[in-house]
């Protein structure tokens, strides 16, 4: 009986280890070391203003004493835009290196004056979440969640779009995607929308995938399908430029700088 427990929990862990694994196939996009920096302009009707930055960062970590992939994501609107819209934003998400998927996050964001502390604890062996979130307007809240296989944070998220492959799809092609926020589990999606050729602040030109993405309505963004993105065709898929509306007008996201590639940047046009 006792050797028949131990084969019998074997098998489910190797069955939850492959049901992981097909999330993904293979991380060829990023590694540790990668360094990305954006500036951010909002728009006022006709004028232009560079009023923020976001900076992505991959790093060595260590989570239960397995090595992890540390993503960290601080975004910031300048202190001379405050007075308009004052943004902090800071994004952290350990992944499983061989799976992709989020075992901790952490977001904590000021924007407007609208706060939100929201950490999360992934099991993706008995798909559940323990949560300890609050909010400006929600007050402190411990959870657990029962979800499905293959559920992301926002920041994981990005880092798994990353690597699909997009040589196969049809324009307007949706891929589903599953995420928690604010304690909930959201339903997305992003829609491949082609290639083009997208010029930077710096006159700098690459060869670029164009997807949308199903945003969630929050603080900044009104919801729907208003955000487009802009990533390197080549492996990499640095994104080059984003663009969104938000509750205040809209914002492009330029690339500034990006160091410690995974791979060649061969989408650039010389």
């Amino acid at each position: 009986m006792h050797n028949f427990a131990i084969i019998t929990l074997s098998v489910f862990i190797t069955l939850f280890n492959n049901i992981a694994a097909q999330c993904f196939k293979e991380n060829y996009a990023f590694s540790v070391g990668e360094k990305i920096e954006y500036e951010a302009y909002y728009n006022w009707g006709f004028i232009w203003l560079n009023a923020g930055f976001v900076e992505f960062d991959v790093k060595a970590g260590s989570y239960l004493n397995q090595p992890v992939y540390h993503l960290d994501i601080y975004g910031a609107s300048h202190e001379n835009y405050d007075w308009i819209f004052k943004v902090r934003d800071r994004y952290q998400s350990y992944l499983n290196k061989e799976t992709l998927l989020p075992v901790w996050a952490h977001r904590v964001n000021y924007e407007g004056g609208f706060e939100v502390d929201n950490e999360y604890i992934f099991n993706n062996y008995t798909n559940q979440v323990y949560s300890a979130t609050q909010t400006s307007d929600r007050p402190f809240k411990r959870d657990t969640l029962n979800i499905p296989p293959c559920t992301y944070d926002m920041i994981s998220m990005v880092y798994y779009c990353r690597n699909l492959d997009f040589e196969n799809m049809t324009i307007g092609e949706k891929i589903p995607l599953r995420a928690i926020l604010d304690n909930e589990l959201f339903e997305l999606y992003i829609r491949y929308l082609g290639k083009e050729t997208i010029e930077t602040r710096e006159k700098e030109k690459y060869r670029c995938i164009k997807f949308s993405a199903l945003l969630i309505e929050g603080s900044i963004f009104e919801g729907g399908e208003d955000l487009y993105i802009w990533v390197t065709d080549d492996k990499n898929r640095v994104p080059i430029l984003v663009e969104a509306k938000i509750l205040i007008g809209s914002v492009k996201a330029y690339i500034k700088s990006m160091s410690g590639l995974r791979n060649p940047i061969e989408a650039k046009i010389e």
